[in-house]
């Protein structure tokens, strides 16, 4: 079957029939200055695989502040999940859509409703690439400065230790010039590293098979080829 469910109203359709405690939908959260037309190869390629993917319109190029995106993912997965027999969701994050991710699950309850948080070249820890976000939306953007290394919003991230629960997941790109491989580490998380720049994670195929791996079952995944060099 092939579903893919986006936009901000969400109805109870035949896409939702092929959710399992076992395949949970997966969410996919777009990064700073991004769509979600920047996300659609890796959408396409879930969906094909037999996934149920959904994603969110998150304002005009998702830069508003990363606490207000979070709270939105956090009521739309509540309506998701009401619609589903599943309890649980996994969500793959690029760039700041791996902070959302990771903000909704340590500070507003989401580990109690994620499965698996996969979070690609995420500013764990802060970029100063952001700096070019301050120079030019100002404050216009509050995640520009959220984003910036030693930020309130990052400190507050960083700040009790993770909820239990959730598999946490990192993939950064060794030639990351606007996220360096650094800054995307978490403690506890399982770390990847491949030979890529930024924008290539949501394209790779090496990438992709790392992801279905990920999400799926290991009875699933061990059919999987997965390259096995970091």
């Amino acid at each position: 079957m092939r579903h893919l469910a986006r936009g901000n109203r969400i109805r109870r359709g035949a896409a939702f029939d092929d959710v399992s405690p076992d395949a949970p939908p997966v969410l996919i959260i777009h990064g700073f200055l991004g769509t979600r037309g920047s996300m659609y190869m890796l959408e396409r390629r879930l969906v094909d695989d037999g996934f149920v993917v959904v994603s969110f319109n998150l304002g005009t190029l998702n830069v508003r502040d990363i606490r207000r995106s979070a709270f939105l993912i956090h009521r739309k997965i509540e309506r998701i999940l009401a619609q589903t027999p599943s309890q649980r969701i996994d969500i793959i994050g690029h760039s700041m859509g791996g902070l959302i991710g990771l903000y909704y699950v340590k500070k507003l309850g989401g580990h109690a409703r994620v499965r698996k948080l996969i979070m690609m070249g995420t500013p764990i820890r802060g970029t100063w690439a952001a700096l070019m976000g301050v120079m030019t939306l100002g404050l216009w953007s509050t995640s520009s400065w959220q984003l910036l290394p030693r930020s309130r919003f990052l400190d507050e991230l960083a700040q009790g230790p993770m909820p239990p629960g959730v598999e946490m997941y990192t993939i950064a790109a060794a030639r990351d010039w606007v996220v360096p491989l650094p800054t995307t580490r978490l403690a506890g998380a399982v770390a990847t590293t491949v030979p890529l720049g930024h924008s290539s994670l949501v394209v790779s195929e090496e990438v992709y098979r790392r992801v279905v791996s990920t999400l799926r079952p290991p009875h699933e995944a061990a059919n999987d080829e997965t390259p096995a060099t970091d």
